[in-house]
């Protein structure tokens, strides 16, 4: 961390916080040696430290919500979760994760809290005792009714269809993304805390809400150009950071925060063979979003037009500031908070296996064509509703484009899908395909025993069990004070909050609420000594580039040298000119586009020649240009990014569900990666 005498442009740098996340995503795993190597030089210093990280995503589609699963298996989180503790319990510093479970369901949330419980108790561990807020999000139906009956409720975006109460009805649970608020009255209730496990939340909150608990910020004052500044630089540090190190170069698990009180803050990776740079630190609001500039959150937007990222001496930690959060009271409109849930729509059965006759690829329109046909015949006055479809990955018409050469593959491989109404239904359908992929005729055939290679798995055909699909993606107004926590009776109550001027108003007006117990049968204490900071831990060195002399994440190491940029040389497509082209879901109903280059001078060419536009980007993606959300260049990032909807069979779908080959939306920028450059720019 710089010292205090550091200065931006109006006031000395006053350090607030650390902020130590280890992973993008609670259950992955993270290295624990590296943890430990940045997080005891910060207890140090006697800021105040915190383990903040995120465990949710609809990214791998709508079957917790739908269905009860988790993110990660039990014994993931388990995993994880015994490091952390033994960290809260050696450095005394707190633990916060959102979201819990994936999907941060009431149920994931108590799943969490029994795998900390029984963390504590296990042998060895008779000295932990952990004081633990769980926060709770799920959003009772009748709410939602009511507000969608009040016109209270729209789609989060464009692409979303409108709510029905068909969707609410359908809907097993439906959860709200929390703001900062719950996490920031649980911590001023609870001074004395060692770990929130959260609900379903905006992934920045927990980070947000420490920073403001630790600030004392007052958000009432919201008018206030300082509060704005300072929670937009809490909100945009809680955006890089719930991510981890995927801000670095390269992308690594772990990042550390250094926030000050005036919203400045430094992102350092905690890998050392890692770097944070301009670049790769304005990038990252280009990730998975619609747009990378205004980012809209419960109770406001982060505007990013304003900041400004700066290399330090280190040449591994990025310095940011200016930015700015305009909260929704700023323009007369309502706190929002995003609701989520799923439903299941049938069963899915698939069956799989490869074509390699090249007499019959040519012609494998038709035969599939005559398996759904078949398939139909075989199941005329079966009572119930199917759907038979089928993934290609190969070619003819595979999924994946053939790379500029044209050569075609030389075998087609096949996953037909089915959904129905019933799971017997479905596989029977699959089965049904099955056979006639490999025993329909065609003309020209020669190989009479079987078209079809199959039996991977041993499996003829799979039943996959329900299939779920996103019901509920949509903003709800909230009525004042809303937003806020319900404190249980263990903590003061809401009446008693609300004279400290935290905001919390009364019981009957919250969504969210709260349980505190205390977990493990240790003596409490709170604050770390020398002895618990270094006894638990052997001392094991990390392998840096250059030693630290400073202790901090931001210590020197300015013999690194920076990755160069490639020369502006190409023989005609985006791909040979960009240094990154990627795609991504934006939430379930959107895939977005980024396309950053490799310096400014052939970021400024592109720019200025007008060839990346809405049009051309259209074009090169097979959609309507009517049906672009957001393109434009981003400038911190020399970066050009594009949204389109997802569609599927040409209509708009939300990811996940059935004939989904893509829910993460990663493999589908090639078509920007193919992209032919006017001559006049090829050199």
């Amino acid at each position: 961390m710089p010292a205090a005498a550091d200065v931006d442009s109006k006031s000395a740098l006053v350090p607030l916080c650390h902020i130590v996340t280890p992973v993008g995503m609670l259950g992955y795993g993270f290295n624990e040696d590296q943890t430990l190597a940045v997080l005891a030089p910060l207890v140090a210093t006697k800021v105040p430290t915190a383990l903040i990280l995120d465990s949710g995503s609809t990214d791998s589609g709508p079957g917790k919500l739908a269905l009860g699963e988790m993110s990660a298996p039990r014994s993931s989180y388990a995993r994880d979760l015994s490091k952390l503790l033994k960290m809260v319990h050696a450095f005394k510093v707190p633990l916060i994760f959102s979201s819990a479970g994936g999907d941060g369901t009431d149920e994931h949330v108590k799943e969490m809290v029994k795998v900390i419980e029984e963390i504590a108790a296990e042998e060895g561990n008779e000295h932990y005792s952990l004081k633990t807020i769980s926060i709770f999000s799920e959003i009772e139906k009748q709410v939602v009714q009511d507000r969608l009956q009040a016109g209270a409720i729209t789609g989060c975006g464009a692409c979303v269809p409108d709510l029905t109460t068909e969707d609410i009805a359908d809907s097993p649970r439906i959860v709200g993304q929390m703001g900062p608020e719950p996490f920031l009255d649980a911590m001023n209730a609870n001074p004395d805390f060692n770990i929130i496990v959260g609900g379903r939340a905006y992934d920045p909150s927990p980070y947000v809400g420490y920073a403001s608990h630790i600030s004392g910020i007052d958000l009432s004052n919201w008018a206030s150009e300082k509060v704005r500044r300072q929670f937009g630089g809490y909100t945009h540090m809680g955006k890089i950071m719930e991510c981890g190190g995927l801000c670095a170069q390269p992308k690594s698990h772990g990042a550390v925060a250094s926030v000050y009180r005036n919203g400045t803050f430094d992102i350092t990776p905690m890998d050392p063979q890692a770097r944070c740079t301009p670049l790769s630190v304005a990038a990252h609001t280009l990730y998975e979003k619609s747009r990378p500039d205004i980012l809209h959150g419960p109770g406001g937007y982060l505007d990013l037009n304003t900041a400004a990222y700066e290399q330090l001496q280190d040449d591994r930690t990025v310095r940011v500031r200016g930015s700015m959060f305009h909260f929704a009271q700023e323009s007369g409109l309502p706190y929002q908070v995003k609701l989520e849930a799923a439903k299941v729509i049938g069963y899915r059965t698939i069956t799989m296996g490869s074509f390699r006759d090249p007499i019959l690829l040519g012609q494998i329109d038709e035969l599939l064509r005559r398996v759904k046909q078949y398939a139909e015949e075989q199941h005329r006055g079966v009572p119930g509703t199917w759907e038979l479809d089928f993934h290609r990955y190969g070619g003819p018409n595979g999924t994946a484009p053939l790379a500029p050469s044209g050569a075609p593959p030389s075998e087609l491989f096949i996953i037909a899908e089915v959904l129905a109404s019933t799971q017997d239904l479905a596989t029977s359908v699959a089965a049904a395909a099955k056979i006639a992929c490999t025993h329909g005729s065609y003309p020209g055939q020669k190989a009479t025993s079987g078209n079809f290679a199959f039996g991977i798995g041993g499996k003829m055909t799979i039943p996959l069990g329900p299939c779920a699909e996103f019901s509920i993606y949509h903003l709800m107004d909230l009525k004042e004070g809303e937003e806020r926590l319900a404190l249980d009776c263990e903590a003061e109550s809401a009446e008693q909050i609300g004279a400290k001027g935290n905001g919390v108003g009364t019981r009957r007006k919250m969504l969210f609420s709260q349980t505190v117990s205390n977990l493990g049968k240790g003596q409490r204490s709170s604050l770390p000594d020398e002895e618990t900071i270094s006894a638990p831990f052997p001392s094991k060195a990390i392998k840096s580039n250059k030693s630290s002399s400073t202790g901090h994440p931001n210590g020197t190491n300015s013999s690194q040298t920076p990755m160069q940029p490639t020369q502006f040389i190409s023989s005609g497509t985006i791909g040979e000119v960009a240094r990154i082209v990627r795609s991504k879901n934006a939430g379930p109903y959107e895939i977005t586009f980024d396309i950053m280059f490799s310096s400014p001078e052939v970021f400024r060419t592109v720019k200025e020649s007008g060839f990346l536009c809405q049009k051309t980007v259209a074009s090169a993606l097979g959609v309507p240009e009517t049906d672009i959300v957001w393109s434009g260049f981003f400038d911190p990032a020399l970066a050009f990014k594009a949204t389109i909807p997802r569609v599927r069979a040409g209509r708009r779908v939300p990811g996940g569900s059935f004939m989904e080959n893509d829910v993460h939306g990663s493999q589908q920028y090639l078509p920007l990666m193919y992209l032919k450059l006017p001559e006049e720019l090829v050199v």
